[in-house]
């Protein structure tokens, strides 16, 4: 079969795998949109209600940020363009999420010439107005009016129909009004000022939007296939696990697998944001997304496109998005209740001449002035914002948060406890000594815990594995192993029972540890971690084993407390001799050692009792317990795990200790940022409520204040994503 047959069966077979998807799933379907227009919370309301009537609609929920919709349906009463008629009605443009047209950005390019037109009828107008022209000055201005209010009139005209009051409605019926009460230059000058600030917020937006899709664009859509000895271009899709690759120098790499051939230095930054290549040889994990160095490899696929490392944080990171933090759910709850509020102000202002007398035009006035105040769009958007920005630019340097409730308890962490194994130290421990008792030799004790050792993946076997076979030996591997969790393993060596563990499982089978003889004694001094080895029932010796701290660990623990952090723990299920060495040298406040995983649990939640909200660190596999019982839960190295990635509050993808520092230098950022955006919402809102009962402010004021807050806010959120 030649290879471009070998490309129609592949086609053949993913068309095959959609065919059998769309049955499987006939009566409840999914799908994710791209609405164009969708840029406040008024037109998600506009579009909810335009939905729901829609027989075979289950369920809709809006990504602001994002310009997305997500659909559940019932796929044999409803369809997709079904729908995308109906949003098609509100004035906004929708599609699905993998069929974006190509002139998407159309749109903005017509309302921006609208703006131009506008700002062009109106300096015309007032040109005429200063000559003492007023019949050119009326019509420059009644044009500017129009071509400015062509996109903010259809607007308006669709969330009537959706019996909504958004922004374009109440900005249509203040500008109506002054050209009715005869103020045309003003009207006119409303109109390009509220057309030029939505354009302006539009592409302020797009640039938080764009954090988002750029994760997205790591992965190539097409790779270099080898099948049946020959190499050939296929997409992504149509590759399957177990094929294998080419990556050539300075290609990306398109789907996460393992190197069989070649050797190369791959950066991992755009997964792990770890600065420097990591070399990779045959046996080594490559993710998609990362970027291939100087040398060619072949890689054999582990994980098709939408279950890579990158499509699981890509993943992540969107769905972090809907899940809200507290203090947005306040600011939605007093948006609802502050535009109906402002708008019975604005009736009773302009009935005051009916009841108290007065200037019946000025009093109308203000009232078109409130009804401009009275959309809350920068408030609503003040805190979605700031999050998004501050989620994406955290992605960008590797690490993951699960979301804005996430972030925000991260802010006020006063307590940081940390896993020693693998988090504080290097995770790598090595056999620095072979301690022999009474008649034993020193390689019969290594022998008989290699032989058990070989059956484990745990560090500590590892590294007795690696110190048996620099010394030359090569036992059997034991019969009947068990691994004894935080205590060592057992298993059948020549037909006889053997051990080997800490002098926790000493004590619990009864054996002698031999505390007292002089050599095991040093070497707890020293704050060597113990493993005695058993066989027939008789203690042969112990391994001396150490793991040293990571080189950055100090200085995390030092930036920590600079941040505000008042008390640093260390919880290990090692010897207190050991975590009483690394205590030291790290400058923490205290330890607990020889803990088992429900010990943790226990010790954290008296934490929290004593010092306030929590963070555990760990690896998130061994950890879970800890992890579920902290405030937050960070795993570190999530690149290598599926499990970290799914059980922690927060995942950094590297073993970097220092990129717990930043996470609560940003999530505290990230809070202080929400509160000035709700702060200059609020204020402004206020003020100009005030000012225009008071008759001091207008209407183009009042547009500046609107919808310049709005640019306001989300200018200051996206510094969120230079945060460092």
């Amino acid at each position: 079969m030649d290879s471009a047959e070998l490309s129609d069966r592949h086609e053949a077979d993913r068309r095959a795998r959609d065919v059998i998807t769309c049955t499987v799933c006939e009566l409840h379907a999914e799908a994710v949109f791209r609405v164009e227009g969708m840029d406040c919370g008024e037109e998600v309301v506009i579009l909810e209600r335009r939905l729901k009537p829609l027989t075979g609609l289950e369920a809709v929920s809006a990504d602001l940020i994002g310009q997305r919709l997500h659909v559940k349906y019932d796929a044999a009463k409803l369809t997709t363009s079904a729908m995308v008629d109906a949003v098609g009605d509100t004035g906004m443009r929708m599609w699905l999420e993998h069929e974006e047209p190509i002139a998407s950005a159309a749109g903005l390019e017509t309302r921006w010439r609208l703006v131009m037109a506008s700002g062009g009828a109106l300096a015309f107008g007032l040109l005429m107005a200063t000559l003492g022209h007023g019949g050119p000055a009326a019509a420059g201005f009644v044009a500017s009016a129009v071509l400015g209010g062509i996109h903010p009139a259809r607007r308006a005209i669709s969330a009537i129909r959706s019996r909504t009051l958004d922004i374009n409605v109440l900005m249509v019926i203040a500008v109506a009004g002054a050209l009715v009460l005869g103020e045309r230059a003003e009207g006119a000058s409303v109109v390009f000022l509220f057309s030029i600030a939505q354009w302006l917020e539009m592409r302020t937006m797009e640039r938080a939007r764009q954090a988002i899709r750029a994760l997205i664009d790591l992965s190539p859509p097409e790779a270099l296939v080898k099948r049946h000895g020959h190499e050939h271009r296929a997409r992504v899709e149509d590759i399957g696990i177990g094929e294998e690759i080419v990556i050539k120098p300075g290609e990306k790499v398109p789907l996460d697998g393992v190197v069989v051939a070649g050797h190369s230095d791959v950066n991992e930054a755009p997964i792990t944001g770890e600065s420097l290549p990591v070399d990779k040889e045959p046996g080594h994990e490559v993710y998609a997304g990362t970027i291939n160095g100087h040398g060619a490899i072949e890689v054999k696929i582990t994980r098709l496109r939408r279950d890579t490392r990158l499509a699981r944080i890509i993943h992540l990171v969107e769905t972090a998005q809907a899940e809200r933090a507290p203090v947005q759910t306040f600011v939605d709850r007093f948006a609802r209740v502050y535009t109906p509020a402002v708008i019975v102000l604005a009736a009773a202002v302009a009935m005051v001449p009916l009841v108290a007398g007065g200037d019946g035009r000025e009093w109308i006035y203000r009232a078109l002035v409130l009804l401009v105040i009275a959309c809350p769009c920068a408030l609503v958007i003040s805190t979605p914002v700031s999050i998004v920005a501050a989620l994406a630019g955290a992605a960008r340097k590797g690490v993951l948060v699960k979301g804005g409730a996430h972030l925000e308890r991260l802010a006020g962490v006063r307590a940081v406890a940390f896993d020693k194994t693998g988090t504080l130290t290097r995770g790598e421990p090595s056999v620095l000594a072979v301690v022999a008792f009474d008649e034993a030799t020193p390689s019969l004790v290594l022998s008989i815990a290699a032989a058990l050792e070989a059956r484990s993946d745990h560090p500590v076997a590892r590294a007795i594995t690696r110190y048996a076979h620099a010394a030359g030996v090569y036992p059997a591997p034991a019969a009947q192993f068990k691994a004894l969790v935080g205590l060592g393993a057992e298993g059948l060596v020549e037909g006889r029972r053997a051990l080997v563990g800490n002098d926790r499982l000493l004590a619990l089978r009864g054996i002698d540890a031999r505390a007292d003889h002089a050599d095991v004694a040093g070497l707890r001094a020293d704050g060597r971690t113990l493993v005695f080895v058993v066989f027939d029932g008789r203690t042969l010796g112990a391994l001396a084993i150490a793991d040293r701290p990571r080189e950055t660990a100090r200085e995390a623990v030092e930036l920590l407390r600079q941040h505000g952090i008042t008390y640093v723990v260390m919880l290990t299920g090692d010897h207190p001799d050991a975590a009483r060495i690394i205590t030291h040298e790290l400058g923490l406040d205290e330890f607990h050692a020889s803990l088992l995983p429900d010990h943790k649990h226990e010790i954290l939640q008296r934490l929290r009792e004593a010092r306030g909200p929590v963070l555990m660190v760990g690896d998130g596999i061994n950890d879970a317990p800890a992890l579920a019982a902290a405030d937050i839960g960070v795993a570190m190295g999530a690149a290598a795990s599926d499990a970290a990635l799914e059980t922690a509050d927060v995942a950094l993808m590297s073993d970097e200790l220092l990129k717990l520092p930043y996470a609560l230098r940003l999530a505290r950022a990230t809070l202080r940022n929400i509160k000035t955006n709700v702060a200059i919402s609020l204020v402004l809102k206020a003020a100009f409520l005030v000012l225009a009962v008071a008759g001091i402010t207008t209407l183009w004021m009042a547009v500046l204040a609107d919808t310049g807050a709005s640019v306001i806010v989300v200018a200051n959120a996206l510094r969120l994503l230079r945060a460092t």
